[in-house]
């Protein structure tokens, strides 16, 4: 076991690395952030921030010098990276599953691979992978294999001069063409695994999207559309993937939930938006989950206190017509059992997640309730 005050390193300087951050501070720990962005919001609060680009290896000796561990807060760190500091000390998670996940060909084909439940994709790389297209490959979703979130390279297309169109916006960058299907709902799944192999699940939450940015999550049996039996196999098939992956930290897992089917729609090796709710209505949170796998610690207890629902808060809020203005907290702040945390972020752009807030409750129905009014009272549209 790595144990306090030993110094953690953490790869990315996100809101998820200053949750991190936070909790590994409450533990004890110290922690050294390495990301390339001067105003990172996890570098802000460390004991020390590298502020370089993740392919500086005069940094990365001096980084793996002063830490006893390292992780990631995000899938994009270059697995090379990974693999580099590994060679001095433990890197949770390791290169290999990193390296399935930030790539989305890979991706599919781990899932395909290993009999996961998956939509019918192709991987698109040049003008060959347009023949033999299966016909129900239509409509469909081409997406970017690389760098593509909350919606960001991907478009969906109807037929295959669409498809083709798109490719070429993408300036012919490697794709997977994925069939398109009809939702009854999302769910996903967040989960920690030690290096013995001890997994953890916090219970499952159902997510609405907007504009492909994650909007409302629903983790309130009750609330929710998933029922038990969905939560029991989507439970199964993450703890499944993360010990396939060999898997050690925090990760999570997004479903599609499809005509009363499961699909795995993606893997994210890190903790995850969905899984914030956990800050404030679980025993033990997703991101003090990453500070003992990473350390060897026993996993805590997962398990909630409290139905939750979280809201994000994006930085269209900050605006009013053309005017950037701070939102009115005190809307928020009136709520007792509202729980609000901003990222401190530099500057709020349109898109940017620069925060959230939580309702937890005894009652499911009521927390939707009051998330969802609170949610239109400090002004975030349908």
């Amino acid at each position: 076991m790595i144990l306090p005050p030993a110094t953690l390193g953490m790869l990315g300087g996100g809101q998820l690395g200053r949750f991190f951050v936070s909790a590994a501070h409450e533990m004890g720990y110290q922690v050294w952030v390495l990301d390339p962005d001067n105003n990172s919001p996890a570098g802000q609060i460390a004991e020390r921030h590298f502020c370089t680009a993740y392919d500086d290896f005069a940094a990365l000796d001096e980084f793996a010098a002063g830490c006893a561990a390292v992780t990631t807060e995000f899938e994009n760190v270059p697995a090379a990276t990974l693999d580099y500091l590994a060679k001095f000390i433990p890197v949770r998670p390791h290169a290999a599953p990193v390296a399935v996940c930030q790539q989305r060909v890979n991706e599919k084909n781990f899932l395909r691979d290993n009999g996961f439940p998956h939509a019918n994709y192709r991987a698109i790389s040049s003008a060959e992978d347009w023949r033999d297209l299966p016909d129900d490959i239509f409509p469909g979703i081409l997406k970017v294999a690389r760098f593509g979130y909350d919606g960001k390279g991907q478009a969906v297309v109807h037929n295959l001069a669409e498809a083709q169109q798109a490719f070429a916006q993408f300036k012919g960058e490697v794709c997977v063409l994925e069939r398109r299907l009809t939702l009854d709902y999302e769910i996903s799944v967040v989960l920690a695994r030690g290096a013995n192999g001890e997994v953890r699940t916090f219970p499952v939450a159902e997510n609405r999207h907007h504009r492909g940015i994650l909007d409302v999550s629903i983790a309130a049996d009750g609330a929710s559309l998933a029922d038990a039996d969905m939560v029991r196999a989507a439970e199964d098939v993450a703890c499944r993937i993360a010990e396939k992956l060999d898997y050690t930290g925090t990760m999570a897992v997004e479903f599609f939930v499809s005509n009363a089917a499961l699909y795995v729609n993606e893997m994210a090796p890190r903790p995850h938006n969905s899984g914030h709710y956990t800050l404030d209505a679980c025993l033990t949170n997703q991101f003090e989950q990453q500070v003992r796998a990473l350390c060897g610690l026993p996993l805590g207890d997962a398990r909630a206190h409290s139905a939750a629902v979280m809201v994000n808060l994006l930085g269209d809020l900050w605006y009013e017509g053309e005017r950037y203005r701070e939102p009115d907290w005190r809307v928020l702040h009136a709520i007792p059992n509202l729980k609000l945390h901003l990222y401190g972020k530099h500057h709020a752009r349109p898109g940017r997640k620069m925060g959230h807030f939580t309702v937890i409750d005894a009652d499911a129905q009521r927390a939707l309730a009051l998330a969802l009014a609170a949610r239109t009272a400090i002004g975030i549209g349908a």
